[in-house]
């Protein structure tokens, strides 16, 4: 028998454990390690539950550092051990099966924050503790007159014992006393210390404020004041604090002492330090990240009033390529190939590069001169690129796309000028690639215009914003109304009526085609259903709906049977359908591509081989295509507007309208405009035409107004 695999519940308690026996060798607690374990169990599931949280929860994870120093974990070690026991065994238990660059990543923020939460906790403790020193000395001093002796030993007790820096000072600065953790804090000795001047600590990392409060407390204007501040050891070392300086007076209130309580905060500090830099930075290819970019990014637009920007959004080309051919350890050593070029692209002042994950970099520089700058900026990138990378003795050339976005300062957010680098990328990776575009406003606001079509198409469908326009197709021999062809359009509650030309390549980019083509087959057929019960018995015959088919809908499987299906519901037989086929969908097409198309077309529906001429196809094909109608495009017949019709224009559609006929193929032309256009096709033995000569798109009554001429005469 196999044993069970471990659950999540015998994965945390693994953590727990080693958790506990890193910890508790350093930390003073009553409890037993099985006791202290127990207690740590609580905190090891939040941090696996804020691990895989959808969102980062920066508080949460704080609290758990201030846990740490509630369960008595206040030695810096366990802080420590803390975290690498977190960094290295959290994902490892707890990540389950998630993205785990990701989940290191999360690991790290809950790593940085829980430091962050010790330290405010033990910041907390340790005030408290500070106050009750301070208290202790003014009741010693204050008992002096009583019981010198008493006061002085308690004094000196809780002055010698204490686990943080203590010092004395008199109020015009000289050393009078220091503690045993405030010279070990040193590195020094007593008689290093004592009599020197608190003035001559001044630090190059000081604020502003540091000698401003301190003048103001030896002054008597000030009780008390805390910081972080730094000092030089003897040994040439910085040592980092939290310092609380207070005043202490005399029982006539007259300031009399200086008394300094630190923190030695220099290991906390690093390790902050630390973690702030792997937050920040991109672990593969040592660049700042997409969190640090923003930073910057965000800066120099807050700049003020006379400064610019400019913003290289570079993508490489066909790297995806490369990771499935070569792996992705290949295509991570070309990313930190590629980084290190850019990175020496971006030397100047104001300049950095970033990588904001995957294959995409940025490049951002600062100043009043950007508009210059970033081209140039942008000419080294493209030109660091040119040489190949050598991969495992394999030369791999690198071409990229680049997007440029220049301005002035204080004019966008930090979101806008990327979504506007991004757009620009991508134009210039459809314009071929290996190439820079600058960033065009007209051009982002389009992209951003379909972009947000984009995602309201599938609710659009939904709430009933898509009608449909009928143009009438007309029988050029006796001018009688013989059917239409449906014309969806889209109501957008926000830019009104859209053509099909601005939805429908982007219904068939995300696959809604099919079911906006459904719902217009379904509403068109009813609608021919109507018409045909109205115009019943006309000598013109029946009126046909003729409905476009993209080629999204003409690979899917349901087909044929929905267009039974709906046939069927609607009480309607086939030959009032006929279908539109673009003639580019059908070039080179194979069998298993026109066996839905042949089968519709056994059951009577029509098919029309629409734009016909525009596609290059070979004219034998025809013959193996099961289509009925001829739309020919409205290119060809544009010549014949104006009198007399251009004389190659009318051989092209004269030849073609023979070969149709030879087919048995009838033949529909679009686009009439003029009168004598549609006289012109007539004689040529046209069929039938369509448009605005005759009618332009419009509701379902047109038509029935339409018809109702051709019948009075």
């Amino acid at each position: 028998m196999t044993a069970e695999p471990d659950g999540p519940e015998d994965r945390l308690r693994r953590l727990t454990t080693i958790w506990s026996r890193a910890v508790f060798p350093v930390t003073s607690t009553s409890l037993t390690r099985p006791e202290f374990e127990e207690r740590l169990l609580p905190l090891a599931r939040r941090l696996s539950r804020l691990l895989r949280a959808r969102s980062f929860d920066a508080d949460a994870a704080k609290a758990v550092g201030a846990a740490l120093v509630g369960a008595h974990c206040t030695d810096p070690e366990a802080l420590t051990r803390t975290l690498d026991c977190v960094d290295a065994y959290l994902v490892l238990y707890c990540g389950e099966d998630g993205p785990q660059d990701e989940l290191r990543m999360r690991s790290s923020r809950l790593q940085h924050a829980m430091a962050a939460g010790y330290a405010q906790a033990l910041r907390e403790r340790t005030l408290a503790e500070q106050q009750a020193i301070a208290q202790a000395a003014l009741q010693a001093q204050g008992l002096v007159a009583q019981a010198l002796h008493a006061s002085e030993a308690r004094f000196r007790a809780v002055f010698e014992g204490a686990a943080i820096g203590i010092g004395i000072a008199a109020l015009d600065g000289t050393v009078l006393q220091v503690n045993e953790a405030l010279l070990r804090m040193f590195g020094a000795s007593p008689q290093s210390l004592r009599g020197r001047r608190v003035q001559d600590w001044v630090h190059p990392e000081d604020a502003p404020q540091t000698w401003r409060l301190y003048d103001e407390l030896v002054r008597g204007e000030r009780e008390h004041y805390h910081m972080e501040k730094a000092f030089n050891r003897p040994d040439g070392t910085v040592l980092w604090t939290n310092l609380t300086v207070s005043l202490l007076r005399d029982a006539d209130g007259n300031p009399q002492y200086q008394l300094a309580l630190m923190e030695d905060t220099t290991e906390r500090r690093l390790l902050n330090l630390r973690l702030r830099y792997e937050a920040t930075h991109d672990a593969l290819t040592g660049l700042p990240n997409r969190t640090l970019f923003f930073e910057r990014l965000e800066k120099a637009l807050n700049a003020g009033e006379g400064q610019r920007f400019g913003l290289c959004y570079l993508d490489l080309d066909g790297f995806k390529t490369i990771n499935d051919s070569l792996g992705h350890a290949a295509g991570d050593r070309l990313l930190v190939e590629v980084a290190d070029r850019l990175q020496s692209c971006a030397t100047a002042p104001g300049e950095m590069v970033a990588r904001l994950g995957g294959d995409e970099f940025v490049a951002l520089t600062t100043g009043p001169g950007t508009d210059h700058e970033v081209d140039e900026l942008a000419e080294r990138i493209m030109n660091a690129l040119v040489t190949p990378v050598s991969i495992d003795g394999r030369d791999l050339l690198v071409r990229g796309s680049l997007g440029i976005v220049e301005g002035p300062a204080g004019e966008r957010t930090a979101a806008e000028v990327l979504r506007s680098a991004d757009i620009t990328m991508y134009r210039a990776k459809s314009a071929g690639g290996n190439r820079s575009e600058l960033a065009d406003p007209e051009a982002d606001a389009r992209a951003i215009t379909r972009h947000g079509l984009t995602t309201a198409l599938p609710t659009a469908l939904e709430r009933g914003e898509f009608f449909i326009e009928y143009q009438p197709l007309v029988h050029l021999g006796d001018g009688s109304v013989r059917g239409a062809e449906a014309l969806v359009r889209w109501l957008h509650p926000q830019h009104g009526v859209l053509g099909p030309d601005r939805f429908i390549p982007l219904a068939e980019h995300t696959g809604l085609i099919v079911p906006l083509g459904r719902w217009v087959l379904e509403e068109s057929i009813c609608q021919a259903r109507a018409w045909r019960e109205r115009h019943a018995g006309q000598a013109a015959g029946p009126l046909r709906i003729n409905v476009n088919l993209s080629p999204c809908q003409l690979t899917h499987p349901g087909l044929v049977q929905d267009t039974v299906d709906i046939l069927e519901r609607a009480g309607v037989t086939p030959d009032a359908l006929c279908l539109e086929v673009t003639e580019s969908a059908l070039i080179g097409a194979d069998d298993d591509l026109l066996k839905p198309l042949r089968r519709l077309a056994e059951m009577g529906v029509d098919i029309a081989l629409d734009d016909f001429g525009t596609g290059y196809s070979n004219l034998a094909n025809l013959r193996r295509l099961p289509v009925s109608i001829l739309k020919l495009d409205r290119s060809f017949t544009q010549g014949m507007q104006q009198f007399p019709a251009d004389p190659v224009d009318l051989k092209i559609v004269e030849g073609i309208v023979s070969l149709a006929h030879s087919l048995d193929l009838a033949v529909t032309v679009e686009g009439v405009e003029t009168g004598a256009q549609a006289e012109q096709l007539r004689i040529l033995g046209c069929d039938t035409a369509q448009g605005w000569y005759y009618a332009r798109p419009g509701p379902p009554e047109r038509l029935h107004d339409l018809t109702l001429v051709d019948a009075t005469g």
